[in-house]
């Protein structure tokens, strides 16, 4: 055997399994999943670099798809090591078949999350729990351009996390006070602020208001993907740490091309003048941690 392996075939070595049937061995241990997180957690401290925000499908009008490969390519393009994928603008059961069938296809690669959305003809909380029961998916999307966050519809999706242990990344499409109560009445639960709030906001105040919420609550992280006023993540690193912060590219994008769309993003972190600790936290180390501890 080698003595040295990439990281990509050390996590496909466990990773394998996450999509096998479970024996009598796995029976007696952390699932893959666990395991190949825990060792991307593990080695190599700090030099991972993690996409925690891309979508199989897109919420834009054209409800715009992106295959396992074409993210795949784009993340060997930019350099990065690993993905959280998932679909949105589609049922819950059918973003659960197309993050399987991602995962399926490079189990060392991606990481899924399952897509929270009701529906008239069937109740998805069972679809969701089972999704989580498998140990398979890491966590789950909850958008509010397709999903009001009222309490009557989203409570019982973070009793769920809570219960099962796994983030929720919802995009609360810059509504304080409904991020607010959700970070108020589960405090057991890992919430992660899509886009710090609000998607390509501008406004300082709005931005300031949720990395504030992160403040007063422990359980509140904050997403940079879609930030554009790069002052407010440095602002953020120096108030809440940015052991709350994780990185994202809210892609693939195709313009100029997916890759380099994902390596711009990537440059928007390391030219922000933090610590090398601070960026490699926000790169991947936060977020390896927090699927790593929530299991």
């Amino acid at each position: 055997m080698k003595s040295e392996i990439t990281r990509w075939h050390f996590l496909g070595a466990a990773a394998a399994a996450v999509v096998a049937s479970a024996g009598t061995e796995a029976a007696e241990r952390p699932p893959a999943g666990e395991r190949q997180l825990a060792a991307a957690a593990a080695r190599d401290r700090g030099t991972w670099v993690v996409d925690s925000h891309v979508h199989l499908k897109h919420g834009d009008a054209a409800r715009t798809e992106y295959s396992p490969d074409q993210i795949v390519d784009t993340m060997d393009k930019a350099g990065i090591d690993k993905s959280v994928v998932f679909a949105m603008s589609t049922t819950t059961r059918r973003s659960i078949e197309m993050a399987e069938a991602a995962v399926k296809k490079y189990p060392d690669r991606l990481i899924p999350y399952v897509y929270a959305l009701p529906h008239y003809e069937r109740p998805v909380i069972k679809e969701i729990e089972a999704a989580l029961v498998g140990r398979v998916f890491r966590g789950i999307k909850i958008h509010a351009g397709e999903c009001t966050l009222a309490e009557y519809v989203v409570d019982p999706v973070l009793r769920i996390a809570g219960r099962h242990a796994v983030p929720c990344l919802f995009d609360c499409g810059g509504n304080h006070a409904a991020a607010k109560r959700m970070a108020q009445g589960f405090p057991g639960t890992r919430l992660i602020v899509a886009h710090m709030g609000r998607y390509l906001s501008t406004d300082k105040k709005l931005i300031e208001q949720f990395i504030g919420l992160a403040e007063r609550y422990a359980n509140v992280l904050l997403d940079v993907s879609g930030v554009v006023v790069l002052e407010m993540i440095v602002q953020a690193v120096r108030r809440i740490g940015s052991s709350r912060l994780v990185w994202g590219t809210d892609g693939p994008h195709p313009k100029p091309d997916t890759a380099t769309f994902a390596r711009t993003e990537l440059d928007k972190i390391r030219q922000l003048g933090l610590s090398q600790e601070d960026t490699n936290n926000l790169l991947g180390q936060t977020i390896l941690d927090l699927l790593t501890s929530s299991r």
